[in-house]
């Protein structure tokens, strides 16, 4: 049967009434006939489901006139493929951005319920582990506010990122069952529901005309099954969309082997299909880790595909038009096998020919490069990619047959051809997702200025001398709705009794600010924000972990996922070497400070998780030793999610940014904290090169050495031995962390980590610690002087308005996108 046509102008309701007597009305009435409670005996969990609701019901109103307005004129959209999306709590951001926050909570008083603590109840949505998800994110929202049509495609993760608990200073994972009690933003959507295959064999099929089309004949299936959320832009400019991808069985019973007795055997099909989307980044150090881990990529990638062609060929009927009105950006290379999936669409699913095919798929690709770890730039084993997806294997061998066979006539030489390659030969034949990516985008951007750089020069080299247009900038952002003004509603106010209201529609006017960076009285009502956020940071800390910390002292905050070129180890380091001082000098005069570390490691990366142990020894005989006097505390908190970073961010003073200079791309947390107010401390890495542009050189610590250093020390691979020997802190730090002076119970816990910075310390631990210990005492020194440092965290905050989503996305939208 035809479909029938779409209805642009179909009529819509009026629009929902705002004011706090009918969001009063309708939450008492979605409490009563969708939660099914009578309010006399309905429980706080209740109430939230019920406010949800009500508020998702407005979004709902202008979700929809976005969509008409799409259709309705023709207009080109963006699909950004994540394998993460950490959204966070979305009550408050939607309620506030449809301008509903203070009638929602005048509406909850008539019933004696707190919006706070409704906000407080509100899980975190478990889809994503770090700066990559909360990125995407912050770009979803900056697309609804900028008002470019856009979905976001991803997995609708069960559990998700692990839930992090500390088991004797051990971090322990455990299930995040974020989905326990329902999701009430998410909408299922049956009718958009597609089978993704896996493995069997590929048929070479004779057509009419002579050709051959391939058909790829899978042994295995199931289905990918939508889950949309609302994602609303500032004002309700526009409301985008979340769409999430539910793996489902095509059988959920396999009813014949239950009648036979076998029970669990049964199952099996469910149990594969849901295993897609259980957790997110399964461990990978097994061969089945690593398929499940492929399988989830393919999973997503495909289903956002045929999601999209079916969208496309829907509205506009042929896909000679699909770059004009289609943009996918590949956020990493977690979905780089889309090239390919799209090829295979194209060509055997929709009949085109090859080159046509081939045109129509760069065109539409962009990348994002993330990272220039190698272990990070994905590659998968061929003979894996062979079973799992031959027809797949089959086109990228035609892609890189017809990019190396360019490249030779070129005449790039062997090793130019074997770096360009999308197969590396040396040992076990691997697949670079990085290559695929780059080869099928007509752009590849990385997301600060020098990280971009760095790619030129290391992972992409090759490719970028025979494509030279390809690579271009787009350093990061973070959306200051969240990062700002919900996280900080003090602050907001009174920037905004300052300059007035209007940066809350236009950030850049926060450079009004600077010009009263050095008024007295401005400086004490900053401090006077900043000292109420550090209460409610101090009382959660001693909630969650039990220690007592001074909102006077300096609170040093490092927040990030653990690893070792995030160099928690030399902020730990260093923490120890102070604690030394202290009490080898107690008639100095220490600034009191509060060392606080949040971040998981992965499960398999023993080091980071030996890093995790370290941090909370070293907390348990600092914070516990009377000869410190309450000077030093450190604190890891447990379960970094995004919504104890929208506490600990803006009661911050110092933000640790010190990786190894050339090895984080960019960073968002940098944004964040200098947002709020935070000073930071960092090497010359990742946007922090940006930041010390922004906000002025004397306004933030820089320490270490540069990307080009590292580089040449590495080069010479010259021993440790010797930086240490010629630092006596540093070798008393060492040799305590070694010889057993944090680990009483196991003496030899810590003596491999040290060993590591003796042999060969790629991270150059040893050779920044000086550097970063001198830093770290002009800090001291500056904080003492509290007017230069409040003049200092102004200017942060007013300086760094260019580091917002909106204009990142803009970027995008106009160089890459073009749908502005």
């Amino acid at each position: 049967m035809p479909q029938k046509p779409i209805v642009y102008d179909a009529p819509t309701p009026s629009p929902r009434a705002t004011d706090a007597a009918s969001l009063r009305e309708e939450i008492l009435e979605k409490l009563t006939y969708s939660v099914g409670k009578d309010p006399i005996v309905a429980r706080r969990n209740d109430w939230l489901t019920a406010t949800i609701l009500a508020i998702r019901d407005r979004a709902i109103d202008q979700w929809m006139e976005s969509t008409r307005d799409t259709w309705r004129n023709s207009q080109k959209r963006v699909y950004y493929l994540s394998l993460e999306f950490l959204i966070g709590r979305l009550m408050r951001d939607a309620m506030s951005n449809l301008g509903m926050a203070d009638a929602v909570r005048e509406a909850l008083e008539g019933f004696n319920v707190s919006i706070d603590e409704l906000i407080e109840r509100e899980p975190d949505a478990a889809l994503g582990n770090g700066g990559l998800g909360r990125l995407a994110a912050c770009f979803l929202e900056s697309m609804s506010t900028v008002k470019v049509p856009a979905y976001g495609y991803g997995i609708r993760y069960v559990n998700g990122m692990f839930r992090q608990e500390m088991s004797d200073g051990w971090q322990v994972e455990l299930p995040e069952t974020w989905l326990a009690h329902g999701n009430p933003w998410e909408f299922e959507r049956r009718e958009s529901a597609y089978e993704i295959g896996f493995g069997g064999s590929v048929e070479p099929v004779t057509q009419p005309d002579g050709t051959v089309r391939q058909v790829w004949h899978p042994a295995e299936h199931l289905n990918a099954v939508a889950f949309d959320t609302p994602v609303v832009g500032w004002r309700g400019a526009r409301v985008n969309t979340l769409r999430l991808w539910s793996a489902q069985p095509i059988d959920p019973i396999l009813l014949d082997r239950f009648n036979s007795g076998d029970h669990i055997g049964a199952l099996e099909e469910s149990a594969k299909a849901e295993a897609i989307t259980r957790v997110l980044y399964p461990a990978d150090s097994s061969p089945a880790g690593q398929e499940l881990r492929l399988r989830q990529e393919f999973f997503f990638s495909s289903a956002s595909l045929q999601d999209i062609v079916r969208r496309h060929l829907q509205q506009y009927g042929d896909l000679g038009s699909l770059p004009d009105k289609v943009a996918i950006q590949l956020n990493d290379t977690h979905p780089a096998i889309s090239v390919a999936e799209m090829m295979r669409i194209l060509v055997d699913v929709q009949g085109l020919g090859w080159n046509e095919a081939w045109s129509l798929t760069q065109k539409t690709f962009a990348y994002t490069n993330h990272t220039l770890l190698p272990e990070a730039l994905e590659t998968w084993p061929v003979a894996l990619i062979e079973r799992l997806l031959p027809r797949q294997m089959q086109i990228v061998y035609a892609i890189n047959a017809m990019v190396l066979a360019d490249a030779r006539e070129k005449g790039l030489s062997d090793s130019q051809i074997a770096a360009i390659s999308l197969i590396d030969e040396n040992g076990v034949r691997r697949l670079r997702m990085g290559q695929l990516a780059f080869v099928g985008s007509h752009s590849v951007n990385g997301v600060s200025a020098l990280h971009t750089e760095l790619m030129k020069q290391t992972v992409f080299a090759e490719l970028h001398k025979f494509y030279p247009e390809r690579i271009n900038n787009k350093t990061n952002g973070v959306t200051p709705r969240r990062w700002l003004m919900q996280c900080n509603p003090g602050l907001t106010r009174l920037i905004s009794e300052r300059i007035g209201p209007e940066f809350k529609d236009d950030i850049e006017q926060l450079i009004k600010l600077d010009a009263h960076a050095e008024d007295k009285g401005f400086q004490d009502q900053f401090a006077k924000v900043k000292r109420r956020n550090k209460e409610t940071l101090a009382a959660l800390v001693k909630e969650r972990v039990g220690v007592v910390v001074s909102p006077d002292a300096l609170f040093d905050v490092q927040i990030k996922r653990i690893h070792e070129y995030k160099r928690q180890l030399l902020n730990i380091m260093e923490a120890v070497a102070q604690y030394n001082m202290i009490r080898a000098h107690p008639e100095r005069d220490w600034v009191p400070r509060v060392k606080i570390f949040a971040g998981k490691a992965a499960p398999s990366y023993w080091n980071a998780k030996l890093i995790i142990k370290l941090i909370n020894d070293v907390a348990r005989v600092i914070n516990n030793d009377p000869a410190v006097r309450g000077l030093l505390k450190v604190v890891f908190l447990p379960n970094y999610n995004v919504s104890l970073a929208e506490t600990i961010i803006p009661a911050a003073d110092l933000s640790e940014q010190i990786s190894t200079a050339g090895m984080e791309a960019s960073g968002t947390g940098n944004m964040k904290f200098a947002l709020n107010g935070a000073v930071t401390i960092g090497t010359m890495d990742g946007a922090n090169v940006e930041i010390r542009e922004r906000v002025g050189p004397e306004n933030i610590f820089i320490f270490g050495l540069s990307a080009d250093e590292v580089e040449d020390v590495r080069a010479l691979g010259r021993s440790p031995r010797e930086i240490i020997a010629a630092s006596p802190g540093l070798a008393e730090v060492m040799e305590g962390i070694s010889g057993g002076v944090f680990s009483p119970d196991d003496r030899a816990r810590y003596r491999p980590l040290m060993d590591g910075l003796y042999d060969h310390d790629w991270f150059m631990v040893t050779r920044d610690f000086d550097g970063y210990a001198k830093a770290q005492r002009a800090v001291d020194t500056v904080w003492a002087d509290r007017e230069k440092w409040n003049a200092m965290a102004i200017r942060n905050t007013a300086r760094v308005a260019w580091f917002s989503s909106d204009r990142t996305i803009r970027e995008y939208a106009e160089e890459i996108w073009k749908v502005m």
